[in-house]
């Protein structure tokens, strides 16, 4: 994976883990990013996030962040 793509995809599941997003809300938000669905395909083919009724973090994204340091969401 591109080095700069981590931090992106890292960011997106974080965004998801804090609330489940409408798919369409998650397009908007990343429209402003120029590899915003090259970001949206890696965390979905690395089974970081699904979508479902709401986009969500999985358990792997979960673990990923928690990995990183990243903020999770309070239980």
């Amino acid at each position: 994976m591109n080095a700069t793509m981590e931090p992106l995809v890292l960011d997106l599941v974080e965004w998801v883990a804090r609330a489940p997003r409408p798919y369409a809300e998650c397009m908007d938000a990343w429209r402003t990013s120029c590899p915003r669905l090259g970001i949206w395909e890696e965390a979905v083919d690395r089974g970081l996030v699904a979508r479902g009724e709401a986009v969500r973090a999985t358990p792997l994204g979960l673990r990923l962040l928690s990995e990183h340091g990243r903020a999770l969401p309070a239980a």
